[in-house]
């Protein structure tokens, strides 16, 4: 729509997410997603999606229409509908690969995410899954295939500066029936705004 929501911020380059998801998804911590109506919120956590790697994605079996913009370019938005109730939201990394964006800490913008989500009683409850931060911030299907390195239909991610922790908590991912042994689950430590805290763990996945 405009690259207007992205004046003032340090935008990311596409090459930042030319990158394994494993490589990216724990350096979209503490990045922040901006929307044209002035809602934005911190990442908080995350999860990786390899693609042809990895059984629990949706690409897993290769390009379907459904997952036609994860074989996109790179620094785009997935968005997908799911238990009939839910979007989820992805930063693409290419060739079927991605990153589900799990958790954020509303930063503006809080009383139109209380309008998007009702039935949210606490600042905590807004964005603390990831329904819920696509309800919270008003992405929808209509928001699948945006670019997100040119703030694209209104949408983008962008750094303050506050750097990734040094030592996220990592743990298996939630909600899935396949390799849920691999610990492709990070978030910011300690942090009031995700989802379930899985137990700490500092095993990584070989790829």
């Amino acid at each position: 729509m405009s690259a207007s929501i992205l004046e003032g911020w340090i935008t990311l380059p596409r090459t930042f997410y030319m990158r394994h998801p494993t490589v990216v998804a724990p350096e979209l911590l503490n990045k922040i997603i901006v929307r044209d109506d002035g809602r934005s919120a911190r990442i908080v956590e995350v999860e990786a999606y390899a693609g042809h790697e990895d059984p629990a994605a949706h690409s897993f079996r290769g390009q379907t229409p459904r997952t036609a913009t994860m074989f996109g370019p790179p620094g785009h938005l997935y968005v997908y509908f799911t238990y009939g109730m839910h979007w989820g939201s992805n930063a693409v990394c290419g060739g079927g690969m991605g990153v589900l964006l799990r958790a954020a800490e509303p930063l503006t913008g809080l009383e139109t995410m209380h309008e998007a989500r009702a039935s949210a009683k606490r600042d905590t409850d807004l964005a603390s899954g990831p329904g819920k931060l696509s309800q919270a911030l008003g992405i929808t299907g209509a928001l699948d295939g945006a670019d997100l390195v040119i703030g694209d239909r209104g949408i983008g991610i962008v750094d303050d500066g506050t750097t990734p922790p040094k030592r996220p908590v990592v743990g298996p991912r939630i909600g899935i029936s396949k390799a849920m042994d691999f610990p492709w689950r990070w978030h910011v430590p300690d942090h009031e705004h995700v989802s379930i805290r899985p137990p700490k763990t500092s095993t990584r996945h070989k790829r």
